[in-house]
């Protein structure tokens, strides 16, 4: 198989949860570039669609844009359920969404901790496990979670200071479980063709707060390659992981963090 075949995912059908937002917006036009018919989903579902409309005409591929809400298994049985009528196969599946409450160890009611914990890995097992019996009639599949450095690390309290902007816990408490969830899962789904590998992104602050200056140099300062993330920069792990390129991987977190979690 030729180099570039190795990378291509022509002919192959994509589901990007939370597909319209800051990263998700990144991980649908990667797989749109690389030839995949992408299904881009979240509760935003006019977003979803406009964002579907402009990959069809940037890569001439099928996109299309669907309501999807991932608290709910019936939403998400629905919304797989319909893919696969549309499209006759579910072969990617990027776990991208997520959501949560603000708080600290202190403020965070329990109904907050638990909302965060829905938000991350509970979320990620019900649309994975929607998944599987597509991918299992099929014999092959590919499923990448998105975690987060702070599944591995805690959040430095110095970089945040009294602005706010510190992660709650339950966040990083959620995402260190989809890095476990994500060995698991590639263990037990190998035998079926199946694999399951897990992206963590390091620091990328959406556009409202990049406009915090000071915050941003803090971020910075801190990391190795002294500067943050741009969602550009997840591209190309996407498409390694999505595609036969990363055939003998599974099971694997690989940190997209600018060398964050290195020291």
């Amino acid at each position: 198989m030729s180099l570039m075949n190795l990378f291509s995912l022509k002919g192959k059908t994509a589901i990007v949860t939370g597909g319209a937002g800051h990263l998700g917006t990144a991980f649908s036009e990667a797989l749109a570039e690389a030839g995949a018919n992408v299904v881009i989903a979240s509760r935003n579902e006019k977003k979803c669609i406009e964002l579907a409309e402009r990959l069809r005409n940037e890569y001439d591929i099928t996109a299309v844009g669907m309501e999807l809400d991932v608290s709910s298994l019936d939403s998400i049985n629905k919304c797989w359920e319909n893919v696969y009528l549309k499209t006759g196969s579910i072969d990617i599946l990027v776990n991208n969404a997520t959501y949560g409450a603000s708080g600290s160890i202190e403020t965070l009611s329990e109904d907050d901790w638990a909302k965060g914990i829905d938000g991350t890995i509970n979320n990620v097992f019900r649309c994975t496990k929607a998944a599987i019996p597509y991918m299992k009639q099929q014999k092959t599949g590919v499923i990448i979670n998105i975690s987060s450095m702070y599944g591995n690390v805690s959040p430095d309290p110095m970089i945040y200071g009294d602005s706010g902007f510190d992660s709650p816990p339950n966040y990083g408490a959620g995402k260190s479980a989809i890095m476990q969830f994500t060995r698991y899962c590639a263990c037990h789904l190998a035998d079926y063709g199946i694999r399951v590998n897990c992206i963590s992104p390091g620091p990328f602050p959406n556009p409202d707060v990049q406009k915090e200056g000071w915050f941003i140099d803090n971020l910075n300062n801190k990391n190795p390659l002294g500067r943050i993330g741009q969602p550009s920069d997840l591209k190309g792990i996407a498409i390694l992981l999505a595609s036969d390129a990363s055939s003998y991987i599974t099971g694997q977190n690989i940190f997209i963090d600018g060398g964050w979690t290195i020291w």
